[in-house]
């Protein structure tokens, strides 16, 4: 565990990382508090920090008060070392966001075991910030899959079309839906049919960009967003991802599976605003469109064209 050490007298600072470093800690010493709050607010910055009250530049407390206005980064520890003892002055390290407090000359074992409370408090904070955005992503995200879940994925779409017409720009809203996929589930059970719809969604979040949305949409459909891609690259981009879907078959308990996908495309910004559901049901038509067509190809809303 990393841990600051912020004092402006040598000595005192070098005891202290002597005794620190002997503790197993990996220490990072500063001489005063200018030093301390960057070191601090780095974002692999130490999360345990010992400040000597009085420092050039920026005091203790003052330290204490530039770190608790952040809130984007992981908790910090934060023990201020003085010689004042009066209640007025411990109530005011307390409240300038400091954890504990120690009375200078300390004992070496006292400063110890405190820290070790500071290290315990952290494992906590982990432990609970590890919860909520495991709990964050179980609302979010499909359990199957892993993708963005419908209601998310909706939603985010709807965002993007408000962005998309601010800045009139487009993107492309695509429909997909694996082939004969009943006669997977059918033929070799549901858990083989997870695995599939497992592999596929690996596959599409593969053959997207970083801030292209992919979700599931329902059973074995999935809606995917392609961000600034209008009419000329809608449909080489959803044959790019109908292409990674089918390529290669997939492995399975039982064996290797060929899967493929039919896609509806629909561009949107060429034709003026459009609500979500006008959307969502143009891209069902073209989705229809490519399963009559045979399946296993791409078709564009409002267009006749295919592989």
């Amino acid at each position: 565990m990393k841990i600051l050490i912020a004092d402006d007298e040598a000595v005192s600072r070098h005891l202290l990382e002597k005794t620190l470093t002997r503790a197993g800690y990996e220490v990072i010493a500063v001489e005063n508090g200018v030093l301390a709050a960057e070191q601090l607010s780095r974002p692999d910055g130490p999360r345990l920090a010992l400040l000597d009250w009085v420092m050039p530049e920026l005091l203790g407390p003052d330290v204490c008060r530039h770190v608790r206005q952040r809130r984007d980064q992981p908790y910090v520890y934060m023990v201020l070392l003085t010689s004042k003892e009066s209640k007025q002055d411990v109530v005011a390290g307390l409240e300038s966001g400091a954890d504990d407090y120690l009375i200078k000359p300390f004992d070496p074992d006292e400063l110890k075991a405190r820290l070790r409370t500071g290290l315990r408090i952290l494992q906590l904070e982990d432990k609970l910030v590890e919860a909520r955005e495991g709990m964050r992503f179980k609302a979010t995200h499909d359990p199957l899959t892993s993708l963005l879940n419908r209601g998310v994925i909706m939603d985010l779409i709807s965002k993007e079309l408000v962005r998309a017409q601010r800045e009139k720009s487009s993107i492309t809203v695509l429909l997909g839906d694996l082939d004969h996929f009943k006669q997977v589930n059918d033929t070799y059970g549901h858990p083989i049919g997870d695995e599939v719809l497992r592999e596929t969604a690996r596959r599409l979040l593969a053959s997207v960009r970083s801030y292209d949305l992919v979700g599931r949409y329902g059973g074995e459909e999935f809606l995917m967003v392609l961000n600034s891609c209008g009419a000329i690259n809608a449909f080489a981009r959803a044959e790019q991802i109908r292409e990674a879907i089918s390529k290669l078959p997939v492995q399975t308990a039982r064996g290797a599976l060929p899967v493929t996908m039919s896609l509806g495309v629909l561009p949107t910004g060429e034709s003026g605003p459009r609500s979500l559901e006008d959307i969502l049901a143009e891209v069902d038509v073209a989705l229809y469109a490519a399963k009559m067509a045979g399946r296993n190809c791409s078709k564009l809303a409002d267009a006749k064209c295919s592989v």
